[in-house]
């Protein structure tokens, strides 16, 4: 093989509470899943990528393994500079999907805007503080299922 085919197939978060989060993605943002609140880790069905969680506890005995500071890994603090993001097909969607997550037990960070690059966003963090924009362009074209063409 002389190349990989370039993917990301899933984005791991660790989360404090399962429970939490399960609720807050399933039930809230209705990600499609075929595991239950109680399972050892959760996997969501997006379009074109898998979404799971697992807790934190299982963060730290990794970590462990690999010589971590237990106590960054409990509290939160030691986490990977990631972005996620949720593009809308219509600018409107950027505040619902912004208010869903709100409802679901997440945080608005901030108000939607007009952007340097042209674009509309806004912020939310689910219940464990990870931060998602939502964000819409003109300019941008989705594939039938929902992926955004790069």
């Amino acid at each position: 093989m002389d190349r990989i085919e370039p993917r990301i197939s899933i984005i791991g978060l660790h989360v404090s509470d399962m429970r939490r989060a399960y609720r807050f993605y399933a039930l809230g943002l209705g990600f499609p899943t075929k595991h239950k609140e109680d399972d050892a880790w959760i996997a969501f069905r997006l379009n074109g990528i898998c979404l799971c969680i697992y807790p934190y506890s299982e963060m730290k005995k990794e970590n462990l393994k690999r010589k971590m500071d237990e106590e960054r890994c409990l509290s939160g603090e030691f986490l990977p500079a990631i972005g996620l993001a949720y593009n809308t097909r219509k600018k409107e969607e950027v505040v619902e999907v912004l208010k869903l997550a709100e409802r679901s037990g997440g945080k608005i960070e901030k108000m939607p805007q007009e952007t340097f690059w042209g674009g509309y966003s806004g912020y939310f963090s689910d219940p464990d503080g990870h931060l998602w924009e939502v964000a819409w362009a003109e300019s941008w074209e989705f594939n039938p299922d929902g992926s955004l063409v790069v």
